[in-house]
């Protein structure tokens, strides 16, 4: 997506939020059959953070937004949109976008959600990149938000041990005659293999019931070894795209930020794009899967932490449920 003779999109401030507790691997071992070892090893996630029970997806997208907007210099009155990313809304309406609006004061901004599962973010950049550069929009508040541990099973161990909850935001503005921003973005689905990472139930097709709840069909289904394929072959896909937009080599690369899905997946998709692991950001180890959330977040951590000086190159990559995928090439 090329927008010649238009303004960039910039990030100008970033923000996150995860609750305070913890639930840790050895946790989960008084919950189901498995040990720290076996989900270190197959996941690389030693603890999530996870909601409590009066806490919701808005809860924690407000804290993180209030840092986004302080960071960036913005003043709630200055946003004229706000998006929320997120697959687990306090409603299914309102928007969980339109009660952060409420909540921030934004009152002038327009709000909506998207749901993109764990690509969220990036689907957000790609469409708001579109309108900042056509002058629709010149302040947006975007957050990718989630309470997983509200639709996980923590009977099943195969999906309970990977989700987490948390929030990330950042606030884009038009980066007028400069040449810092989103240089490039893709993004892409296949909804065929929808059913390999999905919540069956709690829409039109399938209502709330007492058979529904009880079949625990309002939590993650996930088909764990295929969706971990085509999760690698993806971004790598999408990630070599952008590139190819952005005109840049994997030399070029300051830093690649992926979805924390699995750490043998970022593994990999580092060794095929052949980006060495130093310049790979790898936080899975503390949240675990956050969905949305997982690329802000990270991305917040290493703004905070000085990893991105200006002009240097960043990638964001993500695959997630629908099924999903998408990838951003910026200059910091």
């Amino acid at each position: 997506m090329a927008n010649a003779g238009m303004p960039l999109a910039r990030i100008v401030g970033t923000g996150s939020y995860v609750p305070e507790k913890i639930l840790t691997n050895a946790d989960l071992e008084r919950l189901v059959d498995t040990s720290d070892e076996w989900i270190t090893a197959r996941t690389g996630i030693r603890e999530r953070h996870v909601a409590a029970a009066e806490e919701a997806t808005s809860d924690l997208a407000v804290e993180a937004s209030r840092r986004a907007l302080d960071a960036a210099g913005v003043k709630p009155a200055e946003v004229d949109l706000v998006v929320c990313a997120t697959v687990t809304p306090d409603t299914l309406f309102p928007s969980t976008a339109c009660i952060i609006q409420d909540r921030l004061g934004l009152r002038a901004a327009a709000a909506m959600d998207l749901s993109a599962a764990c690509s969220g973010f990036i689907y957000g950049i790609h469409l708001l990149r579109g309108l900042i550069a056509t002058g629709a929009a010149r302040r947006v508040l975007l957050i990718g938000a989630e309470c997983l541990s509200k639709i996980t099973n923590y009977e099943d161990r195969s999906t309970c041990v990977l989700f987490g909850d948390g929030a990330g935001a950042a606030v884009l503005v038009p980066e007028n005659g400069g040449r810092r921003g989103v240089l490039a973005s893709r993004i892409g689905s296949d909804g065929s293999a929808g059913e390999m990472l999905c919540q069956p139930a709690g829409g039109s097709r399938i209502p709330a019931t007492v058979d529904s709840v009880q079949r625990k069909l309002h939590t993650i289904h996930m088909k764990g070894n295929e969706v971990f394929k085509m999760a690698v072959r993806g971004m790598e896909d999408v990630t070599r795209g952008v590139m190819q937009d952005a005109a840049i080599a994997a030399s070029d690369i300051d830093l690649v930020i992926p979805h924390q899905a699995n750490l043998r997946m970022i593994q990999a998709l580092g060794d095929r794009l052949e980006v060495p692991p130093e310049r790979v950001y790898v936080n899975i180890d503390r949240y675990g899967n956050t969905s949305a959330a997982s690329v802000p977040i990270a991305l917040d951590e290493v703004v905070r932490a000085g990893r991105l000086r200006p002009d240097q190159l960043l990638v964001m990559v993500a695959f997630g449920g629908g099924l999903t995928w998408g990838a951003l090439a910026v200059r910091w």
